[in-house]
This record gives structure tokens, C-alpha cells and sequence, in this order.
């Protein structure tokens, strides 16, 4: 038997032809990271449509977009006030988000094409600008995503230039994401701090902002990969093998499980755990 469409309240918005996306698309990007703020918007003005209507045609959208599909529009339905109504509809049709399985993972493990990566970081080399160099060997060194870490990196330059570097890097020599945190702690996708030598940051500091796209224009010319994901997977597995156990590397990269331990008492050192991370890092091109 069909269900009933949900039913409309009076203040819901039906129409989305005169909806004011302006606003919403200001919201959003305020809210979320600039590559995700555009996902939503692509994904809630194609299917705005089902968010008072069947739910059930939810499963007609592709597998491959239709976790992004979910979660944009239970975004949309927070903005609008509709997010209890929507969740409890969702629940009722049986809709849940899909999270990859073990099989996926082992696969994802079994088929990567780390071994070349560092062969790619050599070659693209020559195809980037000095501060474009810079930034590929902060995220190396940091693990940060990408997004993260062009937002960092101007960050570091910004600050730089207007004498108040301190105000991110502290006197123990970690850079404090968290004191910026629209910037840096956006719901799910977080970090809090990044340890890495002090003459990368000094080089950094006196170099000119970069953006991604620019990078990526650039290996799209010479008909190169761009792998610069990647280097994050690299950086967590070299640090687990190299010193520091998987919760300290889950902390430098924004990663805080909902473990009681890990919450509630686990309270590392950070000068301590800053000279083994230095330490690691001081191996990577080595090995």
C-alpha cells in the first residue's frame, strides 16, 4: 500500500521556483566547506522536490549519488525548519544512509597505488610554482585535507603579514586550527591542530596564497593525475608505522572517536607527542 505524501504545513515552502536560493547558498557556504557548500547546492535544487513529496522515489536515485542526495536535503530541511519532520519521514520509508561495508574497505586497502605515489609527487614537480610546491609539501607533512590545508597555508601567510602569527602557531610549536573555527571545525569534517617543522611554516609565511584549482588546471594541461588526496592517506599510514599509535594520528587529523577512553580520559602529552611526530616526519623522505 502507498503512502500518503507527507502532509504540508502552512509556512512550509512548496514552491521552490520562487525559493529565495540566494540565501540559502549564503547560508550554506558560511556553514560548510566551500567543495561540500557546492554539493549541496547541486543536489537540493535537482531534488528539492522530494523533500515534502514521496519519499519512496528517493530510491530512484543513482546509488552513486544518493548518500549526497540524502544528506543535502536533510541540510535543506534544517534551513527550513523542517529537520524533526523530515528525519521521523526518512525513518518511515525505511530511507537510511548507506555506509560502506568491511568488504568495501578491505577492497579500497587490497587495490591502492600508494607504492608510486611519491614517483607522482617527483613528477609534477616541474609543473607547479614554488608556493604551489609549498603547499603539496605542507599537506604532505600536515595530513590535512586539501581543503584544510589551502586554508591554512594562506592563513599562516595572512597572519604572517600582519605580525600576528602567534595567534595560530603557539609556543610549543603547534598550529591551533580551533582558534579559527569557522574556518576550521565545520560539524563533520574537523581539525584541531597540525604539527610540523618550523622551517616549513617560516617558508610559508613569507610565500604568496595559492588555490586548488589552480594546481589542478595545471596537471589537467599536461594531461596528469591529480592525486594530492592521496598524500593524507600516505601521511596516516607512514605515522601509524612510524611512532605514533592510530589515535594520535586520528587526532592530528581532525579525527576524535566516540570512544568513553578517548573522550573521557585518554590525555596525551602534546610537547611529547609534537617531538615524535617531528621525529617521524624527519623519516619520511628517507623512507
Amino acid at each position: 500500500m502507498n503512502r500518503r505524501p507527507l502532509a504540508r504545513k502552512a509556512s512550509i515552502v512548496t514552491d521552490f521556483s520562487s525559493f529565495d536560493w540566494l540565501s540559502f547558498k549564503k547560508w550554506v557556504f558560511a556553514k560548510y566547506a566551500k567543495s561540500y557548500a557546492a554539493t549541496i547546492m547541486t543536489y537540493t535544487r535537482k531534488y528539492n522536490r522530494l523533500l515534502y513529496g514521496n519519499l519512496r522515489d528517493i530510491d530512484l536515485i543513482p546509488e552513486s549519488t544518493r548518500n549526497n542526495s540524502i544528506k543535502a536535503l536533510i541540510i535543506l530541511s534544517k534551513y527550513l525548519g523542517y529537520h524533526e519532520e523530515f528525519r521521523s519521514a526518512l525513518k518511515s520509508y525505511g530511507i537510511k544512509l548507506h555506509r560502506p561495508d568491511a568488504f568495501v574497505s578491505f577492497t579500497r586497502m587490497y587495490t591502492n597505488h600508494n607504492s608510486d605515489l611519491w614517483q607522482w609527487y617527483a613528477a609534477i614537480q616541474p609543473v607547479l610554482n614554488p608556493n604551489e610546491k609549498l603547499l603539496l609539501e605542507y599537506l604532505r607533512l600536515s595530513g590535512l585535507r586539501k581543503e584544510e590545508g589551502v586554508i591554512s597555508f594562506n592563513k599562516i601567510i595572512e597572519l604572517a603579514k600582519e605580525g600576528k602569527l602567534d595567534c595560530y602557531l603557539n609556543a610549543d610549536g603547534l598550529l591551533e586550527h580551533f582558534q579559527f573555527k569557522k574556518q576550521f571545525l565545520r560539524g563533520t569534517k574537523n581539525v584541531y591542530i597540525s604539527i610540523v617543522p618550523k622551517s616549513l611554516i617560516d617558508q610559508i609565511a613569507i610565500s604568496e596564497p595559492v588555490g586548488y584549482n589552480a594546481i589542478l588546471k595545471r596537471l589537467q594541461r599536461r594531461k596528469m593525475r591529480s592525486r594530492i588526496c592521496e598524500l593524507r592517506d600516505a601521511y596516516g599510514t607512514f605515522m601509524v608505522r612510524h611512532g605514533l599509535i592510530k589515535e594520535e594520528v586520528d587526532l592530528l587529523q581532525g579525527r576524535i572517536p566516540p570512544s568513553i577512553f578517548i573522550r573521557h580520559y585518554w590525555s596525551p602529552s602534546f610537547k611529547e607527542l609534537r617531538d615524535r611526530t617531528l621525529d617521524a616526519l624527519s623519516k619520511m623522505d628517507k623512507a
